[in-house]
């Protein structure tokens, strides 16, 4: 198997060629005055704080190690003060996928899942929960199913549907960045909706890892409280700001880009006639490309590619209902603006006829 040294151009935004630590110390040191303290209010913890709230449009942002506490500190906030303990959200939500159900493990909470996994979650979605709850999650774009985006008009609704319950709104925003070009308007006018907001720091931003939970002063100083009770007040948690800041400077303003390049991408492939993308045409930088091959076979043709020719055209790929069918998650961010679409439909055409040898297939 292909190994990450093998890799010198790739498609996937966390490859290793601008993540490998002496690249981000590098960057780091360029960027970060010699007299930068590490503690009080001109520290990079510090500043990243201020500089997320202000964004955002919050009174007050907290720093956490990573987006999983982030959430489910969220979420038990609001259902402590709602005195519910259960949270609504689409069925394909993050934390109920990827969490090994930390949310009911840690916090005790219940998830209820609303509306169809494949589809958007809507309004009428909504409306048929029959239970009381503490927070509606809406995330931005929803991964799993392409990244797709509800209209501004729905988002308004749904949010709108949970204050009039009594129940809190609460921002997966891990891709948020990536979602503000869609609904052309300022980060703090979408957060505007929501009580509470959770950013990623390493995504779209390029970061090493850490996120942002952001809203009011009480619900944040209360965050802090729990985020030293689970361990994630790190003193020295300034690497991890710097990356980010230097994330906000270089790419908070390329998200237009990155989503119009995706646009392109994803027209080429669906024109080349080999795989298929969802959304067509993306929202957001982040689409889905299908492809007519099992996914261990184009497992093994992406690292024979890599071993060929050193370059990577994604990291996982998912399984579909169908074996003889898989999908992957292409992200553009700044190694993927390295390949023009054409070249993309022709790396992919190539996957697939590697793949499809593979499995013994015509090619």
């Amino acid at each position: 198997m292909s190994g990450e040294q093998d890799i010198r151009r790739s498609l996937v935004n966390h490859a290793p060629l601008r993540r490998r630590p002496h690249v981000m110390l590098r960057r780091m040191i360029d960027w970060l005055p010699p007299d930068t303290p590490l503690w009080g209010d001109d520290a990079p913890v510090a500043q990243l704080e201020r500089r997320v709230a202000d964004l955002l449009g919050k009174p007050k942002a907290l720093f956490f190690p990573t987006g999983t506490m982030a959430q489910q500190v969220a979420l038990r906030i609001h259902a402590e003060r709602t005195g519910r303990r259960a949270f609504v959200a689409h069925p394909q939500n993050h934390l109920d996928l990827w969490e090994q159900h930390g949310y009911a493990a840690v916090h005790g909470l219940r998830f209820l899942a609303a509306g169809d996994r494949n589809r958007l979650l809507t309004l009428d979605d909504l409306a048929a929960v029959g239970e009381q709850v503490s927070a509606l999650l809406i995330e931005l774009p929803q991964r799993e199913i392409g990244g797709l985006l509800p209209t501004w008009d729905d988002l308004v609704a749904q949010v709108e549907w949970a204050h009039d319950l009594g129940a809190a709104a609460h921002l997966d925003g891990a891709r948020l960045w990536e979602a503000q070009p869609y609904y052309d308007r300022p980060h703090a006018g979408i957060a505007a909706l929501f009580d509470t907001v959770y950013v990623s720091l390493y995504k779209g931003l390029e970061g090493v890892r850490g996120a942002v939970l952001a809203g009011a002063e009480d619900v944040v100083g209360e965050a802090a409280v729990w985020r030293r009770r689970l361990g994630g007040a790190i003193p020295d948690a300034w690497p991890l700001a710097v990356a980010a800041l230097i994330g906000l400077d270089e790419q908070l303003g390329r998200m237009p880009a990155f989503r119009d390049h995706a646009v392109e991408v994803a027209g080429a492939i669906t024109a080349d006639g080999v795989a298929t993308v969802l959304p067509d045409p993306p929202q957001t930088p982040m689409f889905h490309v299908h492809l007519p091959v099992s996914p261990d076979a184009a497992k093994r043709a992406r690292d024979d590619m890599i071993e060929a020719h050193g370059v990577q055209v994604f990291s996982y790929a998912a399984s579909q209902p169908r074996p003889d069918r898989s999908a992957f998650e292409l992200s553009i961010g700044e190694n993927a603006m390295d390949f023009t679409p054409d070249e993309v439909a022709a790396l992919i055409r190539e996957l697939v006829k590697r793949a499809e040898r593979d499995e013994g297939g015509a090619v």
